[in-house]
């Protein structure tokens, strides 16, 4: 044995008898009075707690139109590119007219007859003034009728022609009506009532202007006539932007070929699928913070603008849809990006707040690790509020400034939650 130590060196020696001094450091530090550095810690504060519910969603225009050819033709011109802003009405593209049907051709001649049916309906008094004479001339022929047959009630003058010598001759004596004269001036009478009324109900139509019927009836030509000629091109049916175009000249096209998308993108929207535990934190107005993972570096805004109010049930997994509007959107925001969007249901400040991933549960009550005087000691508490990594301390007995156990060991209760 001797020769077997001989063989190491004072320096050999001296090298054993520093590691055997680290491995005792070692095992003093880990048992005893160095049990603080098996813990990490952080002190409890005040703060700001912002409670959010986070959700992806496809970005959409709220309002977007694909518009198509409604029949077939060659295009003669086309009026807009991707990009172009325009407005309601405005004419994008137009087919030939050699082109077109011969309905369609027609079309324009129709409605040139027709608007100035129309207008002639809304300019001219003929109609009104020639319904005042009428009434007058019915008024005139129902007081013929009546006075005639008021005088049928007494006697009248009675006039029977006669011959005499060759000669027709008449004589003339006081009498009564026969019931055949009578019938026949009571159906005259009707009548002259029923034309009267007849012309003053029309009168009345016309009298403060053309008759609304007429009108209505005379702009139905005209609307049917637009719409037929407006088959031979594209409009853009609200103030937007060009955002697909697939019309060139001179292509040949049919009944359903896409011509171009139009969408509004001063008001951009996102659909969100929110999960039926957090539907009821979400409300109207409440703000959003959007993110793209097309756009880096840059976070945009929005607010909830509509919370459905009946869920959908796909798998056994209950969702309800919340919109949200971006409100500071850029020309990088397009329709069709997908967006990470988290809506803030809570705001609460000047709070003491504690990690989540301090938290444990023990027979069934939260519970955190305080370190005093170099050892764990476990506090109940009560927590309200909480975000992704905070939760908001209502009750225990934590104040600012204790150093919080951040990883008790797994003996010392289950995770938050568990």
């Amino acid at each position: 044995m001797r020769k077997f130590f001989s063989r190491f060196s004072r320096r050999t020696w001296i090298i054993i008898g520093g590691i055997g001094v680290i491995l005792l450091v070692i095992i003093i530090l880990f048992s005893g009075g160095g049990d603080q550095s098996l813990f990490e810690t952080e002190l409890v504060g005040r703060g700001n707690l912002t409670a959010s519910v986070g959700a992806t969603g496809v970005v959409r225009a709220q309002r977007s139109a694909v518009l198509v050819w409604q029949t077939s033709g060659t295009i003669e011109r086309v009026d807009a590119s991707v990009g172009n802003q325009v407005d309601q009405g405005q004419i994008l593209a137009t087919l030939d007219k050699k082109t077109l049907s011969q309905n369609i051709i027609l079309a324009e001649a129709d409605l040139v007859t027709a608007q100035k049916a129309l207008e002639d309906l809304l300019n001219s008094d003929t109609a009104r003034a020639q319904a005042a004479r009428d009434v007058d001339a019915a008024e005139g022929a129902y007081k013929k009728a009546y006075n005639y047959r008021l005088e049928l009630n007494g006697k009248i003058t009675i006039t029977e022609a006669y011959w005499d010598s060759g000669f027709l001759r008449t004589k003339s004596y006081k009498g009564y009506a026969d019931a055949e004269t009578i019938s026949d001036a009571d159906e005259k009478l009707a009548l002259a009532e029923a034309q009267l009324e007849d012309a003053r109900r029309i009168y009345g139509r016309l009298k403060d202007g053309p008759d609304k019927a007429e009108i209505a009836a005379a702009e139905a030509r005209v609307a049917a006539a637009e719409s037929t000629l407006g088959l031979a091109s594209i409009t853009a049916p609200f103030e937007g932007t060009v955002t697909q175009a697939s019309s060139t000249a001179g292509d040949q096209v049919s009944v359903g070929t896409v011509g171009f998308r139009v969408d509004d993108l001063t008001h951009l929207l996102v659909d969100l699928q929110v999960s039926e535990v957090d539907i009821n934190s979400v409300s109207i107005e409440q703000e959003a913070v959007l993110t793209f993972d097309a756009i880096l570096g840059k976070e945009y805004h929005g607010k909830v603008v509509q919370v459905g109010q009946a869920g959908d049930t796909v798998q056994g997994v209950v969702n309800f849809t919340v919109t949200v509007e971006l409100v500071d959107a850029d020309e990088l925001v397009k329709p069709g990006m997908t967006a990470a969007v988290s809506i803030v249901v809570e705001e609460i400040k000047n709070v003491i707040l504690i990690p989540n991933r301090a938290v444990r549960v023990v027979n069934g009550e939260r519970v955190v690790y305080l370190l005093l005087d170099g050892q764990p000691e476990m506090i109940e508490v009560r927590l309200g509020s909480s975000s992704d990594t905070m939760s908001v301390v209502v009750g225990g007995d934590i104040k600012e400034g204790d150093a919080i156990i951040l990883n008790p060991p797994s003996m010392m209760g289950g995770p938050f939650g568990g």
